[in-house]
């Protein structure tokens, strides 16, 4: 994934301006919603360039193709048909052939063209997208991929997911300033600019993510040896340098840019990294009919939060948790949903042994509790019991006296 600046954006737009200026038109209004949102509706639109270029002529500019369209010398259901069909040997999923499709006709309708919503659905056939079920992982698979990871900074990512659900750009965006590691539970800042819902939110995160957190600060920002050529001298310079560390440095980048870090230049590194992990694991197999996407991704680690949170009774907390929009504990105090995640957090514990195994003793000990409270209420039920059966015996003797009385009392 190829990613540009505003200025590159801007650079590209302008350079194409002079004679595809209804592409430029749609790209700066387009610009108003969101800067990612902007390249990848470009890098579609420069693909149906590409089309038109192969498929009409390739001196045919964009602007001419919705003039004739418009003077009625083209259908524009004829276009995104042949479009479409382009596409199919693009070697794209569905889903992303329906996308490059949807852009265009939505391009197409920003540039005063008339699609009707009946035509097209009638004259424009796309196959279905298949929604394949996606189980959720298992903990012992999460165990498997942390125990493989080869470096520090990997690890402490996927853990971070598997640990908060957070999608995957989410943590990427987090900063040095958004943690809070010594609040109790330790907990985290997500920038509403980078969340799907576009609202700011907290995560709480576990004792092992935290020291996990803590163990990669320390090792990113270490004191090292630098050896470098000095031409002059002819010699090589040896130095000790320690990195700066500054509030608004994003924890998982290794090269800061000084003016706009950005966590979209991450995500490619990270997840090549992750699928020569689970190449390694022997985890990374595709999907069915997929020669790119895997059956397991970056994203596979938010399921398992949501369906593990979800299995234990906390289904509501669990959209709160994962960032969904709509639960009831984003009103809740913080205080109520720390008192829940404390339930949950052994669930999303995954290489803590000594944590486990602390958390399990307290749990054995609970049991133990309950077992002697259990034995104590069923002696009591016992003595009830024993009482109940000598208080009957003793009415019995009663009405047994009483019935003597009686007849004495009658002769």
């Amino acid at each position: 994934m190829t990613i540009t600046t505003a200025n590159e954006s801007d650079k590209e737009i302008d350079h194409s301006s002079s004679y595809n200026g209804a592409i430029t038109t749609y790209i700066r209004n387009i610009r108003m919603m969101s800067n990612s949102t902007t390249e990848k509706y470009l890098s579609r639109l420069n693909n149906f360039k590409n089309f038109v270029a192969k498929e009409y002529d390739s001196r045919l500019t964009i602007n001419h193709l919705i003039a004739k369209i418009k003077n009625v010398k083209l259908d524009p259901y004829d276009i995104i048909n042949g479009y479409a069909a382009y596409l199919q040997n693009c070697n794209i999923t569905t889903s992303t052939l329906k996308q490059r499709v949807v852009t265009l006709k939505n391009f197409l309708e920003s540039s005063d063209v008339d699609i009707s919503p009946r035509k097209f659905k009638l004259k424009v056939k796309l196959r279905k997208v298949v929604r394949k079920k996606k189980e959720a992982l298992s903990k012992e698979d999460i165990i498997d991929i942390l125990n493989i990871c080869d470096n520090i900074r990997l690890k402490t990512y996927v853990m971070l997911l598997a640990a908060s659900g957070m999608r995957a750009v989410e943590a990427l965006s987090i900063r040095t300033k958004d943690l809070d590691l010594d609040s109790n539970p330790a907990k985290v800042f997500v920038r509403g600019e980078y969340t799907k819902t576009k609202v700011d939110r907290i995560v709480f995160l576990t004792e092992e993510i935290t020291r996990q957190l803590k163990s990669w600060l320390d090792y990113k920002y270490r004191t090292r040896r630098v050896c470098y050529q000095d031409k002059q001298k002819g010699k090589t310079i040896t130095e000790y340098r320690t990195p700066d560390k500054k509030e608004t440095d994003l924890v998982f980048a290794v090269y800061q840019d000084k003016k706009t870090p950005n966590p979209d230049y991450l995500y490619d590194d990270l997840g090549k990294s992750f699928a020569k992990t689970l190449d390694r694991s022997g985890k990374g197999n595709m999907e069915d009919g997929s020669l790119r996407r895997r059956q397991i991704t970056l994203h596979s680690f938010r399921r398992f939060v949501k369906t593990t949170i979800s299995d234990l009774g906390y289904s509501d907390f669990s959209e709160w948790f994962i960032g969904h929009s709509g639960s009831t504990y984003w009103t809740k105090k913080d205080s109520d949903k720390a008192e829940i995640f404390r339930k949950v957090e052994p669930y999303l514990t995954f290489l803590n042994i000594v944590q486990l195994e602390r958390q399990g003793a307290d749990i054995q000990s609970k049991v133990g509790e309950l077992e002697e409270l259990n034995e104590s209420l069923r002696n009591r039920d016992k003595m009830k019991d024993d009482a109940i059966a000598q208080l009957s015996d003793q009415l019995m003797a009663l009405t047994a006296r009483m019935q003597e009385i009686e007849r004495k009392q009658q002769v």
